[in-house]
């Protein structure tokens, strides 16, 4: 799904903000990679925002999708997700959030929970290290496979 033309801008704005804070270049590729991510909300993997974005840049290589997600991870204007055993996959919802994850296709949608949000981690978990953030990930069947399962019953 896409997201809304408001959002897509304000996503590019923050990565704009981002490459002047930092003194990173903000070239055509790099451009063309987040937009890629940015324009979504299905948290693409690495070959499928290379094999996008290669239409639009045929001489783009799948080495430089991979570096220049990897860049943007750090400015921090995307994040890697890693659902169940499926390659990372990538995200351009800055604000925290959690995911839905569907255990069957593998799609992933964002969902923001107060909640969940106030978590509070057990005191063993919190003697292991310091804590930055938590991120709850729901697995489950997605409805879309729920109807394809009923029917091929």
């Amino acid at each position: 799904m896409s997201v809304s033309r408001e959002e897509l801008d304000s996503r590019i704005v923050a990565f704009g903000e981002a490459c002047r804070t930092t003194g990173v270049r903000m070239t055509h590729q790099r451009m063309e990679v987040f937009r890629e991510v940015a324009k979504t909300d299905e948290h693409p993997d690495a070959e499928t925002i290379y094999d996008r974005v290669r239409r639009r840049i045929p001489a783009i290589s799948l080495d430089t999708v991979y570096r220049t997600l990897t860049m943007l991870e750090t400015l921090g204007v995307l994040s890697r997700v890693y659902a169940l055993c499926d390659r990372a996959r990538f995200d351009a919802t800055v604000a925290h959030h959690h995911h839905f994850v569907c255990a069957q296709c593998g799609m992933i949608r964002d969902f923001f929970c107060k909640e969940a949000d106030k978590l509070q981690i057990p005191r063993e978990v919190q003697s292991w290290g310091i804590m930055k953030s938590t991120h709850l990930e729901v697995r489950a069947i997605c409805s879309k496979c729920a109807k394809r399962k009923k029917v091929k019953n």
